[in-house]
């Protein structure tokens, strides 16, 4: 990895086995700094209230609450942390729960352990990152005969469409301010008009979504 600070990285499981085999992946890699654990929901919500990481690894079903709970919460608090899925779970419907409720990448954890640390890279780097054999169950969900087949036809305004491709990269809406030279406040407006034209839910699809319109437009 070429950023110019290791990423902070906070796990949020409730198995110690798979914990320790992950925090031995991050600490062996220089573009990582591990910063702490959780075996819980609860717990996991006050250490990234407290240690504000980077990224953070969080389980979907865990025993005192849902992983989609610990979400939500996180993502509640305005906490600058990029939230990736890791779970066993494939359902579709667990993937879409997650998107819709903010989650920045969902990785399953059967992943060859090389793999995972790409996918970290990439997420770290600001992309989308999701487990290869999910990513055409997402674009299978985002057909949808009430939404629009194309950039063109989504009726963006101007700026509304330099906000989508900054979602493609995965931005936050505090780097799409800075980049924008707008107020946070204002990204959030319009990526609420953003998602409302385009009929979807979350961030991650729109993106998904704009990245398959932009690709068959040049194919």
């Amino acid at each position: 990895m070429n950023l110019a600070e290791p990423q902070s990285i906070l796990i949020v499981d409730d198995h110690p086995l798979f914990r320790k085999g992950v925090i031995q992946l991050i600490q062996a890699d220089p573009g990582f700094r591990f910063v702490g654990e959780a075996a819980s929901g609860k717990e996991g919500i006050q250490l990234a209230n407290s240690l504000h990481p980077d990224m953070i690894l969080l389980d979907l079903n865990m025993k005192d609450m849902s992983g989609i709970q610990v979400l939500k919460i996180i993502k509640d608090a305005d906490l600058d942390s990029r939230v990736i899925m890791l779970t066993v779970s494939d359902h579709p419907e667990d993937l879409m729960a997650a998107l819709q409720a903010g989650a920045d990448g969902y990785l399953l954890k059967d992943m060859e352990p090389e793999d995972l640390m790409q996918q970290l890279g990439e997420a770290a780097r600001g992309r989308i990152t999701i487990s290869e054999n999910l990513t055409q169950l997402l674009v299978a969900s985002l057909r949808d005969k009430n939404r629009p087949t194309s950039l063109s036809e989504a009726g963006l305004t101007e700026q509304e469409g330099r906000i989508l491709e900054h979602l493609i990269d995965g931005k936050s809406n505090k780097l799409i301010a800075r980049d924008l030279g707008i107020a946070e406040g204002t990204v959030k407006v319009h990526v609420k008009h953003v998602l409302k034209k385009l009929n979807l839910r979350s961030r991650v699809e729109a993106a998904v979504w704009a990245d398959r319109c932009r690709r068959q437009a040049g194919s």
